[in-house]
């Protein structure tokens, strides 16, 4: 079944366009960023507005790929299953974020939504269209491509190089410096997933990103004022274990 039809809900009556755009991240640091008003309005005229509750899909690996969305709010990771049936966390997307783009038919992972959010999606033909169209809107989605393609190479050297400790301090510099925390006040990061969650994505076992976690309380490094959020106490000393140079 359609995630749309099971589970979203359409909001373009209860919410002004011009409302849902004014909270979106995408204006700030996502697809829509360079977009003049008439370009806005041109893709705004093609996208639906829908909200999902926390624990909804916005699509299942092996859908037929046919639309891409952006995260107006929320925060979503994206899963593969493997061969054995266990999930496979490969990545999370905040406010902001595109997803869902990919060039084969079906989507290759699927979206679950970590918390309640608000969607902009966009049939997949259509944006192709509107790229065509509109330069500006082109280039962007490509530098957005080659920062996730940095992105993934830096997750490979976390992952193949680093010792436990510091893959979790360069998950934790990563989500501050992406610019995807702006609702928050200073060094504080909105974390949502679970511990299990980052301990699939950076290839620990849950007891190890636990521990983790209680050493870098320990040391002063962090804090956490509240459950599902981090505050970043000393990032120079986050920078230096990754880099190696810590005691």
């Amino acid at each position: 079944m359609n995630p749309l039809d099971a589970a979203g809900r359409l909001v373009r009556d209860a919410l002004g366009e011009g409302e849902i755009c004014g909270t979106c991240g995408s204006r700030v640091a996502g697809l829509c960023r360079p977009l003049d008003a008439a370009t806005l309005d041109d893709v705004l005229a093609e996208a639906e507005h829908v909200t999902f509750a926390a624990r909804d899909h916005l699509f299942q690996e092996g859908d037929k790929a046919g639309h891409v969305f952006t995260l107006v709010t929320g925060t979503a990771k994206l899963v593969r299953l493997l061969p054995d049936g266990r999930e496979q966390v490969v990545g999370f997307r905040f406010a902001g974020d595109v997803v869902g783009y990919t060039p084969s038919g079906t989507y290759p992972f699927a979206a679950q939504l970590l918390t309640a959010a608000t969607v902009c999606r966009l049939d997949r033909r259509r944006l192709d269209s509107l790229m065509r169209s509109y330069p500006a809107l082109e280039r962007r989605f490509l530098d957005l491509c080659i920062q996730e393609l940095t992105a993934t190479q830096d997750q490979l050297v976390t992952v193949g190089r680093r010792t436990a400790e510091a893959r979790l301090a360069a998950f934790l510099l990563s989500l501050a410096e992406s610019g995807r925390q702006r609702h928050l006040p200073g060094p504080v990061l909105d974390m949502p997933m679970t511990r299990a969650d980052i301990a699939d994505f950076l290839g620990l076992t849950l007891e190890t990103v636990s521990r983790s976690f209680t050493a870098f309380r320990r040391r002063g490094w962090i804090r956490e004022p509240s459950h599902g959020r981090v505050e970043l106490l000393q990032r120079q000393a986050l920078t230096e274990l990754i880099d190696g140079d810590a005691d």
